[in-house]
């Protein structure tokens, strides 16, 4: 029997001590009001996975701007004293079974297909998305052509991801995930094929990265040392799941070690496989040992190496002996879960007492009657 003890040890990220390494993966669920006001229903939920072990919990992205950060229709917002109010009362109600929270904080830029605040996008250059938009989150065909961010636009998006966290600290939360994964506004700004700009913000991976690291920063003055402060990083996007980096782990160590230095407490790192080398062989990786085997390091891998912080590894880490390998290597220090959380609200309860875990059933999670829209992204 696999040992898995070491899921369940404390740890300190930041100045906040979480009572185990498993975490609540951010899913896009658009159960908010229309108004983006958090629900009871949503209390309960989040709530359910704390009942069930999970050390923390990272939300559904909320949206941090009334401009053009909204991605869907009936997402959670931070933008305001009655949306921070709602969230207070899911804060509470997490607490009170003892796990932490932290708000995950998104701008959808071009991928946004509901906006009650604006009828445009912007991203970092006027460049047609790839793939359709989700009907399962209310939209249909294309993405809209988005507008190139202007300058005023670039600081309005920093200033928006600050006052949220600002509104989220007052709400009680432990602390924010800067969204910059997924193929969402920040992502796009660090995939060359989004952005074409010529000015500081596009052409070399440094600048790429760039709005990434000043968000960061920013919002970690915001809110002062006392308070999460964390990112989310992805090679592929809801709109491209195979991308890979163009300079594979030159990027990597460029992107990693820039955020290393951001004034942030974590990096999350998702990847389909969280395990799998981030390049594989011959496509400029070195051959260090991958967390399960030869053929390159993984992403989170490659954050640790880098960033020299703790790394939240996220993908297909439902087995408790693949969860508790990434770690036990070294490749990351905690893990979160999607689709085996939604199949197991008690998942880390299940695994400390040797119990079955259950497989997640899309036709019972997704059907057109549920109640709760779940789906991970």
């Amino acid at each position: 029997m696999t040992n898995t003890s070491i899921l369940f040890e404390n740890i300190n990220i930041g100045t906040t001590t979480l009572s185990n390494r498993v975490g609540l993966a951010p899913m896009t669920r658009t159960s908010a009001t229309p108004e983006g006001l958090a629900t009871d229903q949503m209390a309960s939920y989040y709530t359910s996975f704390a009942r069930g072990g999970f050390g923390f919990i990272i939300t559904e992205g909320i949206y941090p701007d009334d401009k053009y950060s909204q991605g869907y229709l009936n997402q959670p917002g931070i933008i305001n004293d009655e949306q921070e109010q709602a969230w207070k009362k899911v804060v509470d109600s997490v607490h009170q079974e003892g796990a932490k929270i932290i708000g995950q904080l998104m701008h959808a830029g071009a991928l946004s297909q509901g906006n009650r605040f604006v009828t445009d996008t912007i991203a970092p250059s006027s460049v047609q998305p790839k793939g359709e938009q989700m009907e399962f989150y209310g939209g249909k065909g294309p993405f809209k052509m988005p507008n190139e961010a202007t300058k005023e636009d670039i600081t309005n998006v920093i200033d928006g991801f600050v006052q949220a966290a600002k509104h989220a600290k007052s709400a009680g939360f432990d602390g924010v995930e800067i969204h910059g994964a997924n193929g969402y506004i920040l992502d796009q700004f660090l995939t060359e094929y989004t952005n074409k700009r010529t000015d500081e913000y596009g052409g070399s991976t440094e600048n790429r990265v760039r709005l990434l690291v000043e968000v960061s920063k920013s919002v970690r003055e915001a809110v002062g040392a006392d308070f999460i402060v964390g990112i989310r990083i992805s090679q592929g996007k809801v709109n491209d799941y195979t991308h890979k980096w163009d300079d594979k782990e030159k990027g990597a160590e460029i992107i990693f070690g820039q955020l290393g230095n951001a004034g942030l407490d974590y990096i999350h790192v998702t990847e389909y496989e969280a395990w799998q080398p981030a390049f594989p062989e011959g496509e400029g990786t070195s051959a260090t040992d991958s967390a399960f085997g030869d053929g390159g390091p993984s992403l989170a891998a490659l954050a640790k190496k880098y960033a020299s912080l703790p790394v939240i590894a996220n993908g297909h880490l439902e087995e408790p002996a693949k969860a508790s390998s990434i770690i036990e290597k070294g490749h990351a220090d905690l893990i979160t879960l999607g689709k085996a959380a939604l199949a197991n609200h008690d998942w880390v309860n299940k695994v400390k007492n040797g119990e079955a875990i259950e497989d997640f059933q899309p036709e019972k999670m997704l059907s057109p009657d549920a109640k709760i829209k779940e789906f991970e992204a």
